[in-house]
């Protein structure tokens, strides 16, 4: 349609707005090359530059957000390397290939999947599957990883057991493959429920909500759900500048201590050795145990996967802060005090910046 031709989108072709985007930049790019009688292949540089603008795309997205990816592994790298023939020839081997119908099949009822599942179509195409298989050799043999985590969406829920029995036919311990669901999300502006559809072209890009709450907001809202729990992203709240928006009530706590100390500066108060056996109070108190429990949080995340127990704790130290602040002032006659006081608060503003500084957000001084 660019070249002012009309035609039909094809049958589960994508419609977004980002398709027209990646098109326009093509057709600045190749210009009327691009054109081709009816069923007439284009040129294979056009599709490696149409996949390389859209890992372009993917890239900067990732890095609004502050996530970036080590590796980045190619699908084709399986094949051209020789990983697909490998991992094929092993499973042979071990006697978990089987060909019918004219396509060849991975034998996982024998290890206590369902079904048996196609390897290689009748056309001769591998499917995705082999692809799976292939790039799970990569990890555990060719490479010698010890443990592979997946991260996968819930649509891919009933693939589980087929992973795990393509390991296992692998030779490899399946208990060394974790794979880890993650729920999809529901996009709201208030109580208005956003209607998303991929195939229909009505997507919300990660970039926009990225440009609309922030990076922080948005990463803090990605992290505070289990992995087994569905997400319902709100975007107005996301925005919210009060208590009720978590990612503003836990960097507040930490500008308010930022204050807090900048006073002190300011009357030029030491209190690097303030004496920590004067704060007796609960409130003081429920302070310095809220703040013992961090390292302890941090191992058990590394052990289970569970990053969302971070934010929980961030919003808990900040409600912990914020009841100190209203029941103890820091900043007093008594000197003494004062100095023990500012030293547990500069310790919270050490424990607040770290737990942010874990969820890739920000540590604001003022707000």
């Amino acid at each position: 349609r660019l070249f002012g031709r009309e035609v039909e989108m094809p049958e589960g072709g994508y419609p977004g707005e980002y398709m027209i985007d990646l098109a326009n930049a093509l057709k600045d790019e190749f210009g009327d090359s691009l054109l081709r009688p009816e069923g007439e292949p284009r040129p294979p540089e056009v599709h490696d530059r149409g996949v390389a603008l859209m890992l372009d795309n993917i890239r900067q997205d990732l890095d609004a957000i502050g996530v970036r990816y080590d590796s980045w592994f190619s699908e084709r790298s399986v094949y051209d390397g020789g990983t697909y023939e490998k991992a094929m020839a092993l499973l042979r081997e071990r006697g978990f290939v089987s060909e019918r119908e004219g396509a060849v099949w991975f034998v996982s009822s024998s290890l206590g999947d369902e079904k048996d599942n196609v390897l290689v179509r009748s056309s001769g195409a591998p499917t995705y599957f082999a692809s799976d298989i292939a790039y799970h050799y990569d990890k555990f043999v060719t490479r010698g990883f010890d443990r592979v985590i997946n991260i996968w969406g819930a649509d891919h829920q009933g693939h589980v057991p087929r992973m795990k029995a393509a390991v296992a036919a692998l030779d490899i311990d399946p208990a060394r493959l974790e794979i880890i669901i993650y729920q999809l999300v529901t996009v709201k502006r208030g109580d208005e429920v956003i209607r998303l559809s991929k195939r229909a072209g009505d997507i919300i890009t990660l970039r926009s909500v990225v440009e609309e709450v922030g990076a922080d907001a948005a990463r803090y809202n990605f992290v505070t759900r289990a992995a087994d729990s569905h997400m319902e992203f709100d975007i107005e709240l996301a925005k919210r500048k009060s208590a009720e928006n978590p990612v503003y009530y836990v960097q507040y706590a930490h500008a308010r201590i930022v204050g807090i100390l900048t006073q002190a500066a300011e009357r030029g108060i030491d209190f690097k050795d303030g004496d920590v056996g004067l704060l007796k109070e609960d409130a003081e108190l429920n302070l310095v145990r809220k703040m013992l429990r961090l390292p302890e949080l941090i191992e058990q995340i590394a052990l289970t996967n569970e990053p969302h127990q971070l934010p929980y704790y961030a919003t808990e130290m900040a409600t912990t802060f914020h009841d100190f602040y209203e029941k103890c002032r820091v900043l007093s006659d008594d000197e003494a005090l004062t100095r023990a006081r500012l030293k547990l608060v500069s310790a919270a503003k050490a424990v607040l910046a770290r737990s942010l500084d874990l969820m890739g957000m920000s540590a604001p001084e003022r707000m």
